[in-house]
């Protein structure tokens, strides 16, 4: 099943829903990270979670940024997730293998450890809006909940998982439940779908099981005045680096610098955090760096 995001509203309007499927770009981000299995699900979770948080804003060039520092092996992790449907990001200990937890599970908590969740809300004009909540327990969904919860103060639902399996990504993918202001004070409400969600086994086994969006959000919200927008939209691994870039932020090292590379290493090496994609710059095209430093110096 492709990449996807779906929107929908329930309860006469009192309640938001989307869903996500990300499978192939979370395998995509494995690949190009060459991540673990725990470091897979940690980030393949945060990328869901980016997506459907961009889902809600309005202009096309809206993003959130989503950072997770822990004090546990992986390190942390940070994700650029957008309205148009993009979304990046990598992990500081790719490597990083833990035994499953106590369920049986990818120990994503144990990788992460405790610390902080970093959000910021990129609206397309003016100063971002930025966040930062405690870790609860390191597991992604739990985390962004109580951001919810806290700092926009949106009691919401949110599930997300990610299955690996020996060939790589087999499902990943998460649903959002927000109940608007509209409907907030309704602790009827709120409750229902808080036990229908934890009813659920997991985000992934519907999906591995042939279940569709669609079909999910059918059976939690199906008896509420379920409407579905009909708007699918396609959502992607991209990262928006290119050699150009490269070589302008070489450009700012400075002259010397450019050509101390040049001198010792014949050239430079520059990696993307974000994609792994590796750009190389020759002595030809760093003296021509230095040729245009010149020019702009009237030197």
């Amino acid at each position: 099943m492709a990449d996807q995001l779906i929107r929908a509203t329930a309860a006469e309007g009192g309640i938001r829903a989307v869903g996500v499927i990300s499978t192939r770009l979370t395998e995509e981000a494995r690949q190009r990270h060459k991540l673990s299995y725990v470091a897979t699900a940690a980030l393949g979770r945060t990328m869901s979670a980016g997506l459907l948080l961009a889902s809600s804003m309005k202009r096309p060039e809206s993003r959130v940024n989503i950072r997770i520092k822990g004090d546990g092996p992986l390190g942390g992790l940070l994700i650029d997730a957008g309205l148009d449907g993009t979304v990046r990001g990598y992990v500081e200990n790719p490597e990083v293998e833990l035994p499953p937890n106590a369920k049986g599970k990818l120990d994503v908590g144990g990788a992460i450890g405790d610390g902080y969740l970093y959000v910021v809300r990129d609206v397309g004009y003016g100063f971002p809006y930025s966040s930062t909540v405690e870790l609860v327990s390191g597991e992604i969904g739990d985390d962004l909940t109580h951001y919810l919860a806290t700092s926009e103060q949106t009691p919401s639902a949110l599930v997300l998982g990610v299955f690996v399996g020996a060939g790589g990504v087999e499902a990943s993918g998460g649903v959002l439940l927000q109940v608007l202001p509209k409907a907030a004070t309704d602790e009827k409400l709120v409750q229902t779908l808080e036990s229908r969600v934890a009813a659920l086994s997991g985000f992934t086994p519907l999906l591995r099981s042939g279940q569709t969006l669609h079909q999910i959000l059918e059976e939690l919200l199906g008896d509420m005045g379920l409407e579905i927008f009909p708007e699918t939209q396609m959502v992607r691994f991209d990262c928006g680096c290119s050699f150009d870039r490269v070589l302008g932020a070489l450009k700012m090292l400075g002259e010397a610098e450019l050509q101390d590379m040049i001198e010792k290493d014949g050239g430079a090496e520059a990696t993307c955090h974000f994609c792994n994609e590796v750009y190389k710059a020759n002595s030809d095209q760093l003296a021509e760096l230095i040729g245009d430093l010149r020019s702009n110096s009237g030197s």
